[in-house]
């Protein structure tokens, strides 16, 4: 099974309204396959189920056209807090500003001033505005940080999301919070409508309620700390089964990415030559289909592996090995396969591993590496750089680049020092140690979702196991007269003062009762604990009598719990997004002085404690306004056809007095169903 679907089927069990739909069972122990790929690279992104919302795509459109337009600019320094407090001003040009590392996209001040103009408005900060602020920022950001064949592929007229680590399509995964729309308005294919969440959860929180969990792979040495840290599992390093004499080289670097590439492909065709197999390594599908261009033209045979024809991988890379073979991969080549090599290959220096960038993770590097002297096959692997890729653009020392410019190479010739691998290497670690920072920080924020999503799921699933609500609608009942009364009247006020008028529009919208007065006895002597006791009495009454209408008592006890879980994932939906809306504007508090995750604990909490006192509010006034209606006997079943049939509690047939239904049983209209199902329904 895997990691996804496990995963949503836990997320489908807790929106379930029967118990027959569960599939899981409790979530005791799981062991995982590379477990370095589920843990930690797929984990990046939650799993969500939507479903769609009814806003228009129309503003994404719009956006992208303005987008286009606006002139990328730069910015003299990177703004931080200590700017902010100190009021210094920071030189901006164009009108917006992109920020590559952290992949942040601003609006400069002339940026701010044309979109208000283009959109006719007077102050794109004002709250209305919000949407538009929020569209255009996506629609830079999908035009100037996120790029085709490397971040997604376009195919059959769909923006399909391509994995950063394993190079893989990821099918039915969508990016959130509007940039897939954004993406899809820049490449002109038809614009989905936004989804809304229904449900969510992160592997970090999901994987953690297994109460153990171990997984097994050749790449987790460089995230110990991150294992230890988020999942409480320690790392332990299996020696090979047989000695390792594969040969690592030192990186190869060049000043420019056209001259990397030629030495690249020259490596190829001296090792195709010779007949060595070669497997070249690369981040971006466009990376593999330029070496694939320049490989054609020297008449070099080769098969290429990426996102495009993924449903080949199985067949490309079991023919990696063989004797003159050239494969150009991206990341998704193989992981966990062996690369068989036939004799010939093994003479000649065994599987030749070119790897054309380095990529942000060292773990990613290992993976590329760990094809070739697999089992005590021979093999060797050299990473091929320039001082053009994006690893030492924007993470590379400016030292380092100083003292390459200090050196006055000449075009074409390769560089190649330990000092240099090693400035490479502690790039990667502080891209590692920086992207682990932020894993870290979204999992504090969304450990106060998981502590809600905890008691909300143990609720819901209370309501699942239970067969009668009975208690727990009555003690809700008394509940919300009990603080309809305690937020219209305060304990030091005279009956006299008693604001009824408050405590009518409060109550009797939920409770429909008659409206409460006063006599004038009562607006002497009475107290307030008495009102409350008289009120809550006249709800139970009244609902007594609502129970009444039903003719058999299971009738309204599974109409009590279908309610009450219904509001509750409707309730929880909208939670999700008031939610994700808060956590939007929530890093500002950090300028206060003020620490985000702690205001995120707080106003959430808040937030939750509203949700909940409206499930009951919800559900209280749903079943009190349930009607129950008398229908003389229906025509036979045979004539009930079609997609309009009356499903409801009221369209349910009439019976005898003595024949008892219960909701399981078949139902008598004819249609396979279960009562509970069909004519036994709410309306």
């Amino acid at each position: 099974m895997t990691n996804n679907e496990l995963g949503f089927d836990y997320l489908r069990d807790n929106m379930s309204i029967y118990k027959e739909q569960l599939v899981l069972r409790d979530l005791d122990y799981c062991i995982i396959d590379e477990v370095d790929s589920v843990l930690i690279d797929e984990a990046r992104t939650p799993l969500i189920i939507s479903g769609q919302s009814g806003k228009s795509t129309k503003l994404y459109e719009v956006c992208d056209v303005l987008a286009r337009q606006l002139e990328r600019g730069t910015v003299s320094k990177e703004f931080s807090k200590i700017d902010a407090i100190m009021g210094e001003e920071i030189e901006e040009t164009g009108d917006f500003v992109v920020d590559e590392k952290d992949k942040v996209v601003n609006l400069t001040e002339e940026g701010v001033k044309k979109v208000e103009e283009f959109f006719h408005i007077e102050n794109l900060a004002d709250p209305e505005n919000l949407e538009i602020q929020h569209n255009i920022i996506l629609a830079l950001r999908a035009n100037n940080l996120m790029f085709r064949d490397k971040d997604y592929v376009v195919k059959d007229d769909e923006v399909l999301i391509v994995d950063e680590f394993t190079g893989r399509i990821m099918p039915g995964r969508r990016y959130s919070d509007g940039l897939h729309q954004a993406i899809e308005a820049k490449e002109h294919v038809n614009v989905r409508r936004e989804s809304r969440t229904l449900a969510t959860i992160t592997f970090q929180n999901f994987f953690n309620k297994f109460n153990k969990k171990a997984g097994m792979t050749g790449t987790a040495l460089t995230e110990e700390k991150e294992f230890r840290n988020i999942y409480g599992m320690d790392v332990i390093a299996i020696p090979t089964n047989r000695p390792m004499i594969r040969k690592d080289m030192e990186d190869a670097v060049y000043k420019t990415k056209k001259e990397k590439f030629k030495a690249v492909v020259d490596e190829v065709v001296a090792a195709h030559e010779k007949g060595q197999p070669v497997l070249v390594g690369t981040i971006a599908i466009e990376t593999s289909e330029l070496l694939s261009k320049m490989l054609n033209k020297r008449g070099v045979p080769h098969k290429v592996l990426n996102a495009k024809f993924h449903e080949m991988e199985a067949e490309i890379v079991a023919d990696a090995g063989i004797t003159g073979s050239v494969t150009i991969a991206t990341n998704m080549a193989g992981r966990g396969t062996d690369i068989k090599l036939d004799e010939e290959a093994k003479s000649l220096g065994g599987l030749k591993i070119i790897g054309t960038e380095r990529h942000e993770s060292r773990r990613i590097d290992n993976q590329l590496r760990g094809r070739s002297g697999r089992q005590g096959d021979p093999g060797e692997s050299r990473f091929y750089l320039s001082l053009e890729d994006d690893l030492l653009r924007l993470f590379g020392s400016d030292r380092l680049m100083a003292m390459f410019e200090a050196m006055g190479v000449p075009d074409g010739e390769q560089i190649e020092h330990k000092m240099l691998s090693n400035a490479i290497e502690k790039a990667q670690m502080k891209i590692e140690s920086n992207n682990f920072g932020i894993r870290e920080q979204l999992l504090k924020f969304d450990e106060v979702n998981n502590e809600q999503r905890e008691v909300i799921y143990d609720e819901r699933r209370k309501v699942l196991d239970g067969d009668n609500m009975r208690d727990l609608v009555l003690k809700m009942i008394t509940e919300i007269v009990e603080n309809a009364v305690d937020m219209s009247i305060s304990d030091d006020q005279a009956p006299a003062q008693w604001d009824l008028k408050e405590l009518n529009t409060l109550l009797l919208p939920v409770i429909p009762l008659k409206p409460v007065m006063l006599n004038e006895d009562q607006k002497k002597s009475m107290k307030k604990n008495e009102l409350k006791h008289r009120l809550k009495e006249e709800a139970i009454k009244l609902y007594e009598t609502k129970e009444a209408e039903f003719p058999e008592p299971e009738q309204i006890r599974e109409i009590e719990r279908v309610v009450l879980l219904k509001v509750i994932d409707n309730k929880w939906m909208a939670h999700l997004d008031d939610m994700d809306a808060l956590r939007e504007g929530i890093g500002l508090q950090a300028y206060g002085q003020r620490d985000p995750v702690v205001e995120y604990k707080m106003q959430g909490y808040e937030m939750y404690e509203a949700m909940m006192a409206s499930i009951q509010e919800e559900t209280v006034r749903i079943l009190f306004h349930i009607r129950v209606e008398q229908k003389v006997e229906r025509e036979p079943a045979a004539k009930v056809t079609g997609t309009n049939k009356d499903t409801s509690l009221a369209s349910a047939p009439k019976r005898r007095q003595d024949e008892k239904i219960y909701p399981n049983d078949p139902c008598p209209c004819g249609s396979g169903k279960k009562y509970k199902q069909c004519c036994g329904r709410m309306r």
